[in-house]
């Protein structure tokens, strides 16, 4: 497929190289689609960032197991060093045993200690005793993580989960997407771009090809709505001819890559997505997502980000 006369910088590869894929270069959610083989098993640095960034749901969920599972091990250890070396742990079965052993394990490891139930005897204090500094330890860490999570500057931006070939200007088309910020705070100074990649025959090989397209606009001073980023497919469009069957052919992907600067935070966020040749839409326009209230205040529906009518896009 002949994008145009313009051929792929090297600059703009985003990484990949010239080397033909068969998946998205940037995934929906901005993660970067690339497995990574052959690290080391003990990854420190790994483990803070992979805790510091994933979604609130599974950090939750390793904190609240993590709690758990060590309460049932230190349960086990009290159990098996002999329940009569807990005083006030009265039960009469197996069972009884252990939660009144689990429940003295929770209230050691998170200092608090009712006093209910204590330990005696070397072996048993020397447990208690380490299972208290382990929880000094694991709090702190925790504690640390949950602020590193609130204080961790990020973009929240909602993407339109389409592209669309829009009519655009007077008898043109143009290649469109839409955005909006999903906080209350201000994002001022935005600077996007987006890298056109698709798979192409040279010399009998597959490669990729990557290039930036021109946009309309690619800064915005402050961003108060949404925003529909356009690339015009005029004269100057390497895409300009473009059918949905060639870049379907062409494994064709459309990287967004955006920049702002959070007045909150006072620090320079980002935010990415990517679109394929299937989520490309062709004929149709986007639908306002803001609109007047009553009290003549503006209202942006983050909910219509993406929502969009059939267009005619036949050029006059």
């Amino acid at each position: 497929m002949a994008i145009g006369k313009k051929a792929g910088n090297a600059e703009d590869d985003l990484g990949f190289g010239r080397e033909a894929v068969r998946q998205r270069t940037i995934n929906k959610d901005g993660s970067i689609n690339v497995t990574r083989r052959g690290l080391p098993f003990f990854r420190t640095t790994d483990i803070y960032n992979h805790l510091i960034s994933m979604s609130w749901t599974r950090f939750w969920v390793i904190i609240v197991s993590g709690y758990l599972v060590t309460n049932l091990f230190f349960a086990a250890v009290y159990n098996l060093t002999g329940i009569q070396n807990l005083r006030g742990a009265d039960g009469g079965n197996s069972i009884e045993h252990y939660y009144n052993a689990f429940f003295f394990s929770a209230q050691t490891l998170s200092t608090v200690g009712y006093g209910h139930i204590s330990p005696k005897g070397f072996v048993t204090n020397t447990i208690a005793a380490f299972e208290s500094m382990l929880g000094l330890l694991a709090f702190a860490l925790a504690t640390g993580l949950l602020y590193g999570r609130f204080s961790r500057p990020s973009a929240k931006i909602v993407f339109s989960e389409n592209l669309l070939v829009a009519p655009y200007l007077q008898g043109e088309r143009g290649l469109m997407f839409r955005l909006a910020n999903m906080r209350a705070n201000t994002l001022i100074d935005l600077d996007v771009s987006v890298v056109f990649s698709y798979n192409e025959e040279v010399d009998g090989k597959t490669v990729r090809k990557f290039f930036p397209l021109a946009l309309e606009r690619t800064k915005a001073n402050i961003l108060t709505l949404s925003w529909t980023v356009v690339h015009p497919l005029n004269d100057d469009s390497p895409l300009r001819d473009i059918t949905q069957e060639e870049l379907e052919r062409s494994n064709a992907n459309f990287a967004v890559l955006l920049k702002a600067y959070d007045d909150a935070f006072s620090e320079t966020v980002h935010s990415r997505t990517s679109y394929q040749y299937d989520e490309v839409v062709w004929g149709a326009r986007f639908i306002p997502a803001f609109y007047a209230g009553e009290d003549g205040k503006m209202i942006l529906d983050l909910g219509k980000i993406s929502d969009f009518a059939q267009a005619d896009i036949s050029l006059s």
